[in-house]
């Protein structure tokens, strides 16, 4: 018995050995996966993945000077090429519109403009920086009007997704920064939005979370199954990964990997943009800001994996199939997705790992998983 327990010996260490070698997935690209299963509390399938790095924008630094006048602003040219490039403009429209028409009717207070000038690449000077660069949504508290940030997505077929930055918020209490989903509607009873947003006149350690709209059908008061005011593990003065899972049944977030907050009442049901913004307006929610102060939302990356109504890689009718779906991988559910792919299992940021399927990594995963089981099979005869 001795004799055979010494023999078993060197081959769970190489058990062991190989559990950890194939622990490490395969970096492929985009082209390679037919779908991408996130984790999390529920793993959801989706059929694509998109990619912004704000990281290495050296040669598009320009911090414009702050326009004092709103026409000047509202009709500002943007800070630099790269925002009319197709890169940037087959996604992103970088907004100019003002809330003028709601000053009479709403609680805002002050005219608030959104220009191009307010959105542009800094770079980064931290002692340490894990980035060159970074982009940059700016508002401004000036005498006349509260100049403000917005990109929005140019698809607005965005059905369900894992929307991430890697961002934080610093700057003056008044200021609202976020990352929301949004469907338009005339009636303000029947808009579909699930928000993060960031109040900078509350603690570091608090984001707020809803699925809009969150005040009740006759507008006389908050309806607290639609939002939640969430402790956070890293202060959103701090860069984080901020990650919001839109899914049939209920909009999910998380902070670093932390699930904060869920809810499934009002749910967005149908395609919507995905919308960054800096702004306030003087509003009782958002704070009225000190003439002259300024908050910033500043974003090293925008990672989206997502499903879509558009023509955006949804023309295989196999992938129809997986739109939506929710849970653990079947084979006999997931059909037309061969290639399961994973942006939370990389060790590359941005870019994907193959989770199963392909000649090779396939047995390769598969294989892995059972490795510990084979390694404790071997330490119970040991």
């Amino acid at each position: 018995m001795e004799a055979g327990r010494r023999l078993l010996r060197p081959f769970l260490g190489f058990i062991l050995l190989l559990s950890h070698v194939f622990a490490d997935y395969q970096i492929v690209n985009d082209k390679s996966c037919d779908c991408y299963l996130t984790n999390g509390s529920t793993g959801t399938y989706f059929t694509t993945h998109k990619f912004y790095d704000f990281r290495s924008m050296s040669q598009h630094v320009n911090v414009p000077a702050v326009l004092s006048d709103p026409d000047a602003a509202g009709q500002a040219d943007v800070s630099n090429d790269y925002f009319n490039s197709q890169e940037w403009t087959d996604a992103w429209g970088i907004q100019q519109w003002n809330n003028s028409a709601n000053l009479d009717s709403g609680d805002a207070s002050v005219l608030m403009v959104n220009s191009p000038s307010n959105v542009y690449f800094e770079k980064n000077t931290e002692s340490g920086a894990q980035s060159d660069t970074f982009l940059t949504l700016r508002t401004v508290r000036l005498e006349d009007f509260q100049s403000s940030a917005e990109f929005e997505s140019v698809p607005k077929t965005y059905h369900f997704a894992s929307a991430r930055m890697y961002a934080r918020t610093v700057g003056a209490p008044g200021a609202i920064t976020a990352m929301f989903t949004y469907r338009k509607s005339d009636d303000p009873n029947k808009i579909q939005e699930a928000d993060l947003e960031i109040r900078t006149m509350d603690p570091p350690d608090v984001i707020q979370y809803t699925n809009q709209p969150s005040y009740t059908r006759t507008g006389d008061g908050e309806n607290f199954q639609a939002t939640r005011n969430a402790t956070v593990p890293v202060g959103w003065d701090d860069w984080a990964v901020h990650r919001m899972d839109w899914s049939p049944g209920s909009t999910m977030w998380y902070v670093d990997g932390q699930n904060v907050s869920q809810i499934a009442y009002q749910t967005p049901r149908d395609p919507s943009q995905v919308i960054f913004n800096s702004w306030s307006d003087g509003a009782q929610w958002s704070g009225n800001m000190s003439l002259g102060s300024e908050a910033y939302l500043q974003i090293q990356w925008i990672e989206l994996i997502f499903n879509s109504t558009g023509n955006e890689k949804t023309t295989d009718p196999n992938k129809h199939r997986i739109r939506g779906m929710r849970g653990l991988y079947s084979r006999e559910d997931t059909k037309g997705c061969h290639n399961i792919c994973s942006v939370d299992e990389t060790k590359e940021i941005g870019t994907p790992v193959l989770l199963q399927g392909g000649a090779s990594q396939g047995r390769a995963g598969n294989l892995g998983l059972w490795m510990p089981v084979l390694a404790a099979i071997l330490l119970m005869l040991l």
